[in-house]
């Protein structure tokens, strides 16, 4: 792990100490940001999904409802330990530590969601985590990429070229693009139908 890296995991240990870290539970902003996620998704359900830096469990909850089996993985131990207590009984989730990309879990996932993370990698992990990401999506499978835009001192590349790393891959179709002054929220299928057409053809 580079310094940088380690400047940023602690920085991390020290925000999950707190009652509520970036507000997750108490702001509107983030509540309604975990709906419009869910509400961009193109499927129903998905049978095996990841999930990259899950942080306290908010959003894994609501991707376990519409998940047969769902992996939770976050750089930071405390985070992994909140969202253990939250999925505490839902048996088809599994939250584990795992830094990005050394640590990418093995096989295929019809579902991959990276949200507010891309942008504490740097380019070449990010580049990796990406590539990692459209190499393990199932023949029909999406990506999910949600991050904020506004600066910050922790940043070391922008949203656009976050999601710009994801999109450079052949295959991938983009099904939503929700801009907002506060963040972007991108979707991709290997599927290029749209949602309506794929519900016509069953």
């Amino acid at each position: 792990m580079t310094d940088s890296a380690n400047a940023i995991q602690t920085d991390f240990v020290a925000i999950f100490e707190q009652d509520d870290p970036w507000g997750f539970e108490s702001l509107w902003y983030e509540a309604r940001k975990r709906d419009i996620v869910m509400a961009a998704l193109p499927e129903a359900r998905y049978a095996r999904a990841l999930e990259a830096g899950c942080a306290t469990g908010l959003l894994t909850e609501r991707l376990a409802a519409r998940c047969d089996t769902l992996l939770a993985v976050d750089l930071v131990p405390r985070a992994i330990d909140l969202t253990r207590a939250r999925m505490a009984g839902q048996r088809h989730v599994e939250a584990r530590v795992a830094q990005l990309p050394q640590d990418w879990p093995d096989g295929r996932f019809d579902l991959i969601v990276l949200s507010e993370l891309g942008y504490y990698f740097t380019a070449d992990d990010w580049a990796r985590t990406a590539t990692a990401a459209t190499h393990a999506l199932g023949p029909d499978g999406t990506i999910v990429a949600c991050h904020y835009l506004r600066p910050f001192a922790e940043r070391n590349l922008s949203t656009r070229q976050v999601h710009a790393a994801i999109a450079r891959h052949a295959g991938l179709h983009r099904h939503v693009r929700h801009i907002e002054p506060d963040f972007l929220l991108e979707v991709w299928s290997r599927n290029p139908r749209p949602l309506r057409q794929r519900e016509a053809y069953r």
